[in-house]
């Protein structure tokens, strides 16, 4: 497969899991744009591995985490839908979940989100998560196992504030 051709198969699915990463589809299409460029100056090495989509999504991953450190800013994630990205109609309480879910995950740490996202958005096994982000299999457990304790302590923090009237 050429450059050209999978860019074209691959970019939609990598601007959805950037998307996700960094709450803000502007920023994640920049990230993408990066990304395809990095690919683009590897791409007789990278064709020649068993899962080019694998290694272009390690390449977003890195890019995302080094914006972070590059910038040594948090990101704001927007209250906003990812349907931009995805081109699916919109139903109200899909995207209000989705923009809750956008909203608890801008409260992790990038590792975490990170993590999150490879595992449950794009369904990958964790020693391939492992791999992209350049760590053991353990540490994919550990940022899971803590990022999820995080998600849960904000869920209950919101439940029991809503239970006493605040």
């Amino acid at each position: 497969m050429d450059f050209e051709a999978f860019a074209q198969s691959q970019k939609p699915k990598l601007l959805r899991y950037a998307t996700v990463l960094t709450g803000d589809p502007h920023l994640a299409e920049d990230i993408v744009q990066d990304a395809l460029v990095r690919l683009y100056v590897k791409w007789r090495r990278v064709s020649k591995t068993d899962r080019p989509e694998l290694y272009a999504r390690r390449v977003v991953t890195r890019e995302f985490l080094a914006l972070r450190r590059r910038k040594a800013t948090k990101l704001t994630v927007l209250q906003r839908d990812i349907d931009d990205v995805r081109h699916e109609p919109d139903h109200g309480e899909q995207a209000a979940d989705r923009d809750e879910m956008s909203l608890l995950l801008g409260q992790l740490s990038d590792r975490q989100r990170a993590v999150l996202v490879l595992r449950y958005y794009e369904g990958l096994a964790d020693k391939e998560i492992a791999e992209l982000l350049s760590c053991s299999v353990g540490t994919v457990y550990s940022h899971a196992s803590s990022g999820l304790a995080a998600l849960r302590r904000v869920v209950r923090s919101d439940s029991m504030s809503v239970r006493r009237g605040k």
